[in-house]
């Protein structure tokens, strides 16, 4: 495992800026988090109040970039950093806006449980696909979250290696609620809302390898985008030649 501490500039309140905006990402990350995890938990169950809650708190999700962004120019502007600070500052401004769109995703699945909640309900089992998805993605967010606060490259990887099992069960709940539609066409609409919240929590999936690859970023100060696992395993382990 390799982790590395921000810090050890001779002014300490460049160090405690830094800080700051780490932990300020991190704070978003746990909302994002909850937010995700409240949305599944609403459309699964049909708990309206749950799905307002969510959509609600939508505003929170916003107003956290907006902040973490400006703070991240006023250090550009003020502390000109360079090598790793500035990779930190890069990294911090894309983790953001993908943390920002997963909190739009949870939205979106919050009000499809919100539009259910005004129809029939479908059988419970239904969800049982979902649902397991669904964990698997909060639990690939939480880790990505844990990468990035411990910058470890490592397990960064570890986190990416989850995204392959999240698109086979994505797949998987596209076949059954296409056979589901064939054998009842009054099923269309309700797998309708399924397939359109499988396919947001696979975009969460992919937002959550993008943070990976910016934490692997930040600490090799290689860019690991559009390249397959064995390479950024490789760059992320050392053992790539000219890594930073």
């Amino acid at each position: 495992m390799e982790s590395k501490r921000i810090g050890g500039h001779y002014s300490h309140r460049y160090d405690s800026e830094l800080e700051e905006v780490v932990n300020r990402v991190l704070a978003m990350g746990g909302l994002v988090e909850a937010q995700l995890t409240n949305a599944l938990r609403a459309f699964i169950e049909g708990d309206t109040q749950v799905a307002q809650e969510v959509t609600e708190n939508d505003a929170r999700v916003n107003s956290f970039e907006v902040s973490i962004d400006e703070r991240c120019v006023e250090i550009l502007a003020r502390r000109q950093p360079a090598a790793m600070d500035l990779r930190l500052i890069v990294a911090v401004i894309k983790t953001i806006t993908d943390l920002e769109r997963i909190g739009d995703l949870a939205g979106a699945i919050a009000r499809m449980a919100l539009r259910q909640a005004e129809g029939d309900r479908p059988r419970k089992q239904l969800f049982r696909d979902i649902e397991t998805m669904g964990n698997r993605v909060i639990t690939m967010l939480h880790d990505a979250l844990d990468a990035f606060a411990r910058m470890d490259p490592a397990a960064a990887v570890n986190v990416v290696r989850q995204d392959f099992a999240i698109d086979s069960d994505h797949e998987a709940i596209l076949r059954q609620n296409v056979t589901f539609m064939m054998e009842d066409s009054r099923n269309i609409g309700r797998m309708l809302d399924i397939t359109y919240a499988a396919r947001a929590l696979e975009r969460v999936g992919d937002h959550a390898r993008n943070m990976c690859e910016y934490t692997i970023y930040l600490v090799k100060g290689r860019d690991v985008r559009h390249i397959d696992l064995k390479e950024m395993e490789a760059i992320a382990t050392g053992t790539v030649p000219g890594e930073k």
